[in-house]
């Protein structure tokens, strides 16, 4: 553990409530006509966006799942999954627009809301139960997937992950005062 210091539990602990605050906030106060507004940046809508943003806290507890899995392997393994990955990125990128598509049709934003509160619900009581020692655990991962991947991400990384990637896409939302 010597090269990786200690992680701010609480700081990610923070980061997770001030993002369930914000993601009811907007859910709370935004206009069934502004969720289907053109969001900066992406060709989603906002309801679109809200989903994708959720969905970030939702693949962080399968990332973790892969990287503990991947850290008992040798570390060549992951490396040649992630450069896999990576091969197939324009499939990934179609998925990854698709998804929200069709999710934010089925899945009402205070359902989103709901789900939010139960996943970093599940992330915090996750990271209260990890031993330090594990948390500098990891496993390479497929950098063009995503602009918060590295290289090598430990567990600690994947558990800050979901916040960065809400904080990026929070200013791309068009609601009043999203950005």
């Amino acid at each position: 553990m010597g090269e990786h210091p200690a992680m701010d539990r609480q700081a990610v602990r923070d980061g997770y409530a001030r993002a369930r605050q914000t993601f009811h906030a907007l859910v709370d106060t935004t206009s069934p006509t502004d969720l289907e507004r053109q969001t900066d940046g992406t060709r989603w809508t906002n309801r679109q966006l809200l989903w994708h943003m959720l969905f970030g806290y939702m693949i962080a507890r399968v990332l973790l799942v892969l990287a503990r899995a991947f850290s008992r392997l040798p570390r060549w393994l992951s490396r040649g999954f992630a450069r896999l990955l990576d091969a197939s990125t324009k499939p990934f990128d179609l998925v990854n627009y698709l998804g929200p598509c069709g999710a934010a049709r089925v899945v009402s934003p205070r359902r989103m809301a709901a789900m939010f509160d139960r996943i970093t619900g599940a992330l915090e009581r996750r990271l209260a139960a990890e031993a330090e020692a594990d948390l500098a655990c990891g496993m390479h991962y497929p950098v063009r997937w995503d602009p918060f991947f590295k290289d090598f991400m430990t567990l600690a990384d994947i558990y800050r992950y979901p916040t960065q990637h809400f904080d990026f896409h929070h200013r791309q939302l068009t609601l009043d005062g999203a950005g």
